[in-house]
């Protein structure tokens, strides 16, 4: 896995996916060092500041950084990752010698990191003087264009993915992912050690890490140092996988609720609304995740309260709320009395 903070090389892409999309270098190869970067909107200039040598390089960042990631031929919103297939070629072709230089000549005007000939299609010798001449990379290879947008597409956006690291135990709880959080010796590993006994599944202990690969959805992952170990108090580190098996591990899952486990006294435990719950939202990385308090006293199972915690969850995200429903019963019962 690639530890690439929002750039990465022309030449660490080809080496971690020419063998998946089987692509092969066909000319530019002096361009090996350039660079794809993530997608960034940077402050425009200062007109002030357009006659200085710095001023002048902030545009070409601003340039650089407001292009879109990848993309089939586009002459006039530039993709870093220009892709070519079939009908490209064929409108390229249809071209008169004069504009087809120019269409070709405006590919390498913009900021272009690489180009990439889909379908197997016969690459213009023109274009491979132009890899060379401005050192931009040329691949060819026989997949079609969409389904080398979509691997790309994922393989970039989860690489460039804004991350965040939290403090708790993540795991799978009826099927969805749910962040276990609270003070330090509050008893998180103690409960996810429970849930794992129940068949539930571990993904990261004390340090889940957080990315937002789509404007909704954040992906949680385990940081590999941490993979497949769960610190309990009294019993010390362990390996979840070589005690229950694989099955008791999961790589990732998508975040979808999160469960704050908090010591109550009896004064604030009385305050908790007996139809309602705890429920509140808790912002992570720009995105509202619901979140659940359970208060932790004697008696309390909390393995089971998890599990009705996560089933009453999917319930609600399909629009069913049992205090709506036990609300209108309530107010049906008391109109018909009054009849």
């Amino acid at each position: 896995m690639l530890d690439i903070n929002n750039k990465l090389t022309i030449e660490e892409l080809f080496n971690v996916q020419h063998e998946r999309l089987r692509l092969k270098w066909v000319a530019g190869k002096e361009g090996q060092a350039n660079i794809i970067m993530r997608e960034v909107s940077l402050p425009k200039t200062n007109k002030n500041d357009e006659d200085t040598k710095d001023g002048e390089n902030q545009k070409k960042e601003n340039l650089s950084q407001d292009t879109s990631l990848i993309g089939h031929l586009n002459l006039i919103h530039p993709q870093q990752i220009q892709i070519i297939g079939s009908m490209e070629i064929k409108y390229l072709d249809g071209l008169r010698d004069i504009s087809m230089q120019d269409a070709i000549e405006q590919i390498f005007s913009k900021q272009t990191a690489c180009i990439i000939v889909s379908d197997n299609c016969d690459i213009p010798t023109s274009l491979k003087e132009k890899s060379n001449k401005y050192n931009v990379p040329l691949f060819s290879t026989p997949i079609s264009g969409n389904k080398l947008a979509d691997t790309l597409h994922y393989f970039l956006t989860n690489l460039f993915a804004d991350m965040l690291t939290l403090h708790g135990v993540y795991m799978e709880v009826m099927a969805i992912g749910v962040l276990i959080t609270g003070p330090s010796g509050i008893g998180k590993s103690e409960l996810a050690l429970e849930l794992i006994s129940r068949g539930h599944r571990l993904i990261a202990d004390d340090a889940p890490k957080f990315s937002k690969i789509a404007p909704d959805i954040i992906n949680g992952t385990c940081p590999k140092s941490l993979q497949d170990f769960l610190e309990v108090r009294g019993l010390g580190i362990m390996n979840v996988r070589e005690l229950f098996g694989d099955s008791a591990i999961k790589k990732n899952k998508y975040l979808r609720l999160i469960i704050n486990l908090q010591p109550m006294d009896e004064k604030n435990y009385a305050l908790i609304d007996r139809l309602e719950g705890s429920y509140d939202t808790r912002n992570i990385l720009d995105m509202d995740i619901p979140e659940i308090t359970l208060p932790v006293a004697p008696g309390r199972n909390l393995a089971v309260m998890m599990e009705c915690a996560a089933r009453n969850h999917i319930l609600r995200e399909h629009g069913y709320n049992a205090t709506e429903i036990f609300a209108r019963r309530q107010e049906k019962l008391i109109q018909s009395e009054k009849k």
